[in-house]
């Protein structure tokens, strides 16, 4: 109205709750994250068995969690963390690569894996894009991911053979335009991309990615991409 200003439109903040067992590791990614407008550090944990308890008392947006750590590990307490109703996003945030480390985050339902001697400015960023709905795997994460499901040294015998079969199964349940967009998520496009890509709107590229989750009782675009990788269409 005339003489009247408006305040500026913000973005939303994101609550991030981060659990790591070192003290001086917590500290620092409290004074890099809190530095950015669009991020508030409500809580700290040092132990995977906190978490759900945390959850309970500061509702954050995001946790961004260590894997080892004494009492339940980071792979653990995301597991759990993730079958609550409204679950936060996790972040893994380790020193540890190996392929076992990143399928399991990834699939416990961890919507990415990050390196601790990552940029600051790219953990910040990559919270940014997890709570975008983007996925998010630093590059030696990506590399580790991309050899355990499509190494042909394991990709032999019955074990397998049947977990492709699964994923392959679970594909051939989504109509033509699901397995395309799902295609599309494994190639780490974005929404936008998808979108120009497969001449969709954005929010019916947004529809079909939550229409796959449900259908397919997955947690993010990063176990679609694996399912697509165990399925070797990819």
């Amino acid at each position: 109205m005339d003489g009247m200003t408006r305040e500026p439109r913000t973005a939303p903040v994101t609550r991030l709750l981060v659990v790591d067992d070192d003290p001086l590791v917590r500290a620092g990614l409290r004074l890099m994250l809190s530095a950015a407008d669009d991020i508030d550090v409500v809580a700290e944990g040092s132990d995977g068995a906190d978490v759900q308890d945390l959850v309970d008392r500061h509702r954050p947006d995001l946790v961004l969690m260590d894997i080892r750590m004494p009492k339940m590990d980071g792979l653990a307490a995301t597991a759990a963390l993730r079958q609550r109703p409204r679950p936060p996003e996790v972040l893994i945030l380790t020193t540890f690569t190996t392929d076992s480390y990143v399928l399991q985050a990834l699939r416990a339902g961890a919507a990415g894996y990050v390196l601790k001697h990552t940029p600051p400015a790219q953990i910040v960023a990559a919270v940014h894009n997890v709570m975008a709905g983007e996925p998010v795997l630093s590059p030696g994460a990506v590399r580790q991911l991309i050899d355990a499901v499509t190494d042909p040294a394991t990709g032999t015998g019955p074990a397998r053979r049947e977990e492709r079969e699964r994923a392959e199964a679970a594909l051939d349940r989504l109509g033509a335009r699901e397995r395309e967009v799902a295609l599309a998520v494994a190639e780490g496009r974005t929404n936008a991309e998808i979108a120009a890509a497969c001449h969709m709107s954005l929010p019916t590229v947004k529809a079909h990615v939550s229409h796959i989750l449900t259908r397919l009782g997955l947690n993010n675009r990063v176990q679609i991409a694996l399912l697509v990788y165990r399925a070797g269409r990819v």
